[in-house]
């Protein structure tokens, strides 16, 4: 029989605001444990909570991006629960009157676009953090109680891991864009937990029902996925039953254990936070908001497909992060070019940022720059194995690159005499490869052209060389 994965995703994001969603403590992530906490995030009795007003907006913003509704009318609720890192021993949260609701994300996969439904964004407060100690003991840090955390719920509608981490990483650049959330995943800022059920293809039931708490990584939800599935589908076919749990991910083990079953599961018991009043969103608040939403990936990524003729990987690797997407475009109104920029931002470009840790902030290659590097290349100034060298050093120094070649002798060598004499030396030191090019053996061809560029030591024009040897050749 074969059986197919059902997976929903719940997505708790940090927002990035200068302070938690009910006081004026710093949401600052990285401080001494304990140092951003006043009465009101550590639930001392008698504090009052005041909402943060950025964080609304964030919601919103967030929300409209993910084509929910907003509501006019949302309020905040208490949901009872005691753990150790719950200060008040219950979470304000929102239950039956989120800010935004019923949404959708566009993903695209091989080619197909595929819309996963959204089933709500709502607004709620983090909690602290434990803290496990080397002598055995354990520690709460609640620094991070209180930040505000948007939880994005999706309905079920993804049916791989692959479709789950296309999800994840849509949904991750997409906050990204709108400058709601970094969503660092080390840093705790985002964090996913996966819903799943494994069933017969084909049918609609909805059987045990698992779902995959404390996943760092979106790596790590794939992995944790494909476990999973071999582990319920192999319930199933010896006969088995998959219990309703909440399960962990072990990345040492590689695999999910279990937490809790549904008999020890928690009833939340709702109702609606006394100390807040409603939150009515103006529509024109609403609009307002819309109308600052920047160009969407998504959108983007199709764009530069059409505007641009890129491929659909291209586009997706610029578009993945705005800041190279905004490098790239700014490249783009200088050039007629705009796939050499592709190539030269999405390769050499970005490994060298990779090797050295260095984002687009701090990068001293501007954009008139690297499209000056590019028309050089264009106008036979240097060969593209030459722009290689004067990148790098573009990089390092932050020189343009006229100068580079000038100061370094790179100019590219196009004189058609001065390289066929060259080109015959190479075929006069070079009898037997010769003789094997010539019986049919064109893999040697390359060898001599090498023998070429390495007695101009990589100035000389590759095309003309290559013209030259074959008429040479031919002779």
């Amino acid at each position: 029989m074969e059986y197919e994965i059902v997976i929903g995703m719940e997505v708790h994001v940090e927002l990035k605001t200068a302070t938690k969603v009910f006081c004026g403590c710093s949401a600052e992530f990285g401080a001494e444990p304990n140092t951003h906490v006043c009465p009101v995030c550590l639930g001392l009795p008698g504090v009052l909570p005041v909402l943060n007003e950025k964080a609304i907006e964030h919601t919103v913003r967030a929300g409209l991006a993910l084509g929910c509704e907003i509501s006019t009318f949302s309020k905040f609720d208490r949901k009872q629960y005691f753990y150790p890192d719950m200060p008040k021993n219950y979470q304000i949260s929102q239950y039956d009157k989120p800010l935004t609701s019923s949404g959708r994300l566009p993903i695209v996969l091989d080619g197909a676009v595929k819309e996963i439904r959204i089933r709500r964004a709502h607004l709620e407060e983090d909690t602290g953090k434990l803290i496990h100690l080397d002598d055995g003991t354990s520690g709460v840090d609640f620094n991070r109680a209180g930040v505000p955390l948007l939880e994005i719920v999706s309905e079920p509608d993804m049916r791989s891991p692959e479709e789950a981490v296309e999800y994840l990483t849509r949904l991750k650049t997409l906050l990204e864009y709108l400058g709601v959330s970094d969503c660092n995943m080390e840093e705790g800022s985002m964090r996913c937990e996966a819903n799943v059920d494994v069933r017969p293809k084909g049918s609609e039931r909805i059987g045990g029902v698992v779902e995959i708490k404390n996943v760092a990584s979106i790596t790590g939800v794939r992995r944790a996925l494909e476990y999973e599935f071999e582990r319920q589908r192999d319930a199933y076919e010896s006969g088995g039953t998959v219990e309703r749990e909440t399960r962990r991910w072990n990345p040492d083990k590689q695999r999910t254990t279990v937490m809790r079953t549904k008999e020890e599961a928690h009833d939340y018991r709702y109702f609606p936070e006394p100390d807040l009043v409603p939150v009515v969103m103006p529509r024109e608040e609403v609009e307002r908001i819309r109308a600052s939403l920047p160009e969407l990936p998504l959108v983007r990524q199709l764009r530069y497909m059409k505007e641009f003729g890129l491929s659909e990987y291209d586009a997706g690797v610029l578009t993945a992060q705005k800041t190279a997407a905004d490098y790239y475009e700014a490249c783009t109104s200088l050039s007629k070019n705009p796939k050499a920029v592709c190539n030269w931002v999405t390769g050499d470009l970005f490994r060298l940022m990779k090797d050295r840790k260095v984002g687009f902030d701090e990068l001293k290659i501007t954009p008139k720059m690297l499209v000056e590097m590019i028309a050089l290349i264009d106008a036979g100034t240097i060969s593209g194995k030459i722009a290689k060298t004067v990148l790098e050093e573009m990089f390092r120094t932050g020189k343009p690159a006229d100068a580079i070649v000038a100061e370094k002798g790179l100019v590219q060598m196009s004189d058609a005499g001065e390289l066929e004499a060259l080109a015959r030396q190479v075929i006069e030191a070079n009898p037997k490869a010769v003789a094997d090019y010539r019986g049919g053996h064109r893999r040697t061809f390359a060898f001599l052209v090498g023998q070429v560029m390495k007695l101009t030591k990589g100035k000389a024009n590759p095309e003309l060389v290559n013209t030259l040897l074959r008429d040479i050749l031919k002779g």
